[in-house]
């Protein structure tokens, strides 16, 4: 079975739980960047919670199917439209062989997943079916959806679980302005101790300039760094450093201007300082806001945050048992 791209739609891109295990070698984990909404999607048609769907960005695709199918759409509530005519979000609809379905932008969060029962069959690259564009690995010829692109899928459509809605307990909200929790990490002492706490005193705004790479940020106040001699191997910018290990979330602050959140396309490595990480449950937040949305950052400590991401495991967990009856 296939599906047809008729329109791309802004961003539209393969992705499945992410491709763990190989940062060390350069290569990030890409995947979802919003697990709940990816697991959401695949649960509500009978699929695993990390299968691949299709993530799209601030507007979706319109596609063409070949085969009756199920599918569902998750996370930012998009309006559907199945041969024109509305269709419910988070719910295991079918579709039937030559219907044509359209993804419209949504009010509220950045991104949807749709998910297709039996999942998106594009092939696995270490261990994963994910896009990483920039490397142009996995996903659809390694890259966002064109138009006349035909995506293979795995096509279970038996009586299926049709109606199925997603529990109005895990419906998420999609506010404008969020809190960002964040471990302070080993180069924060760079900063002055003033421009420490206005960073997590003032209000930041999601730059255009956002992407699954790195999420910029606009009008806070300038940062200023601790005097000192560059060390040799660093550039002359203050925020240089001699080269060291990003972990996905770390927070770097080019010239004290435009801090940058690097997200799950990010390099593992470079020259700039990280004031600190953005908890892992946090970064679901993140990648849901678009453009404009407000942000303050809350400092948490390593406890925190590690107890922050065990209500996030419980609440999917509670989430696959839900939909799993």
């Amino acid at each position: 079975m296939a599906i047809k791209v008729l329109k791309p739609g802004l961003s539209s891109t393969v992705q499945d739980g992410g491709r763990e295990g190989y940062y060390h070698l350069g290569i990030p984990p890409s995947g979802t960047l919003d697990r709940f909404g990816l697991a959401a999607a695949n649960l509500l048609t009978g699929n695993s919670p990390e299968t691949a769907a299709l993530e799209c960005t601030l507007t979706g695709p319109e596609l063409l199917f070949e085969q009756d199918t199920l599918f569902a759409v998750s996370g930012a509530p998009m309006k559907l439209l199945l041969n024109g005519q509305p269709v419910p979000f988070n719910t295991c609809l079918r579709a039937k062989a030559g219907q044509q379905l359209k993804i419209i932008g949504a009010p509220s969060g950045a991104r949807s997943y749709l998910a297709i029962a039996g999942g998106i069959d594009v092939p696995l690259i270490l261990g994963s079916r994910s896009t990483y564009s920039l490397g142009s690995l996995g996903g659809y010829q390694g890259r966002r959806l064109q138009a006349g692109d035909t995506l293979p899928v795995t096509a279970l459509c038996g009586h299926g679980p049709v109606g199925q809605q997603l529990p109005e307990e895990f419906t998420p909200a999609f506010p404008k302005h969020v809190e960002l929790r964040v471990v302070p990490g080993m180069y924060i002492h760079r900063l002055i101790p003033e421009s420490v706490d206005n960073f997590f005193s003032d209000e930041w705004r999601v730059s255009s300039e956002s992407d699954r790479t790195g999420y910029r940020f606009l009008d806070g106040r300038p940062l200023s760094f601790v005097e000192r001699t560059p060390p040799f191997g660093a550039g002359s910018d203050p925020s240089n450093i001699v080269d060291a290990c990003y972990p996905i979330g770390s927070i770097q602050i080019p010239a004290g201007r435009t801090p940058i959140i690097l997200h799950r396309d990010a390099v593992s490595g470079g020259g700039y300082m990280t004031l600190g990480t953005v908890v892992s449950s946090d970064l679901d937040i993140l990648g849901q806001l678009p453009p404009g949305a407000k942000v303050q950052f809350t400092q948490v400590t390593l406890q925190q945050a590690l107890d922050i991401r065990h209500t996030f495991q419980q609440k999917l967990q509670r989430l696959i048992t839900a939909l799993s009856c």
